[in-house]
């Protein structure tokens, strides 16, 4: 009997979690539903367009729905004919959003539901933090918890990898010839590949083992760095030296006084070390075999911006 996946958008994430299902050897036990934008299915915009197609040449079907304006009553109809549902939504969010999709995946007695939650160790990041879009991850998993009809999996990934190299989050800047270490030069970070992510959720949702009937959280790492072993790998892959510097708490703390917002957030929050790093060895990947991405063959795959 195949198994009803109702996949929650179609951005970097989504596309890699729809990619891998399809790839993955139980292929065939899953029947592939993605839900976008009805304005998105019926776009003539070019960009779009073939993304819908890559989606249904994949096999997918499609679902139309606005995630963020819809109200829950709306999303749980939609829901209810899923055996389970994969939000791959979240950065361009509102913030409720991820609250209101999760009431309605319980509301709609979903059996299995993998949250948007792609990201830290939200629990032992703790109430309060920085980054205040932390504290809607923290509710949802409340909501997760306070119930048991729904089994969940959160699968955390520390940062998708092309975050540390994003000139816009600044941590690495090629072009400049940059790196910026947050906390200390000790200081570790795990960070994945969205396709790597992809393909562990695949594994756990069409081969879930113990999964399938107890709800709790999985780790994933395509790598774990400190910033100075970042700063290394950067250095060794251009071939020259670069310009090294060091955001510690202290000089956090006096820059989100004066700059309350932006990637300040994150630098404060990650520079803390707490929830945002674990060993490769402790990570579902590992234990099933799946390789991953590091950090020096993303870089060597990387076309460099001299």
């Amino acid at each position: 009997m195949k198994q009803d996946i109702l996949i929650l958008g179609a951005g970097e994430l989504g596309l890699a979690v729809v990619e891998a299902l399809a790839k993955h050897p139980l292929h065939s036990q899953a029947k592939l539903t993605v839900l976008l934008r009805q304005s998105t299915l019926d776009t003539a915009a070019p960009e779009k367009k073939r993304t819908v197609h890559h989606l249904k040449g994949l096999g997918a079907d499609f679902e139309g729905a606005d995630m963020a304006a819809a109200p829950a009553s709306e999303l749980s109809a939609i829901f209810k004919k899923y055996d389970t549902i994969i939000s791959c939504s979240g950065m361009a969010l509102p913030p409720g959003t991820q609250t209101k999709i999760t009431e309605a995946v319980l509301d709609a007695g979903v059996k299995r539901y993998i949250p948007w939650q792609f990201g830290m160790d939200y629990d032992v990041i703790g109430e309060g933090s920085s980054q205040d879009l932390f504290d809607e991850q923290l509710a949802v998993r409340k909501l997760l918890r306070g119930q048991d009809k729904t089994t969940w999996t959160i699968v955390s990934v520390g940062v998708f990898m092309s975050f540390l190299f994003d000139p816009w989050f600044n941590i690495v800047n090629i072009k400049k010839k940059t790196v910026n270490a947050l906390g200390s030069w000790d200081t570790t970070i795990t960070a994945t590949t969205p396709e790597d992510i992809g393909r562990v959720v695949a594994e756990v949702v069409l081969h879930p083992k113990e999964l399938a009937e107890q709800s709790g959280i999985v780790y994933t790492a395509g790598d774990t760095v400190s910033y100075g072993q970042l700063a290394d790998l950067v250095e060794a892959r251009c071939g020259t030296s670069f310009q090294c510097e060091l955001w510690d708490l202290e000089a956090l703390k006096k820059e989100m006084a004066d700059n309350p917002s932006g990637r300040f957030k994150y630098w404060d929050a990650f520079a803390q070390g707490r929830g945002v790093a674990w060993p490769r060895e402790k990570t579902i990947n590992h234990e099933r075999g799946i390789a991953t991405t590091d950090i020096k063959t993303y870089l060597e795959k990387m076309e460099l911006d001299h």
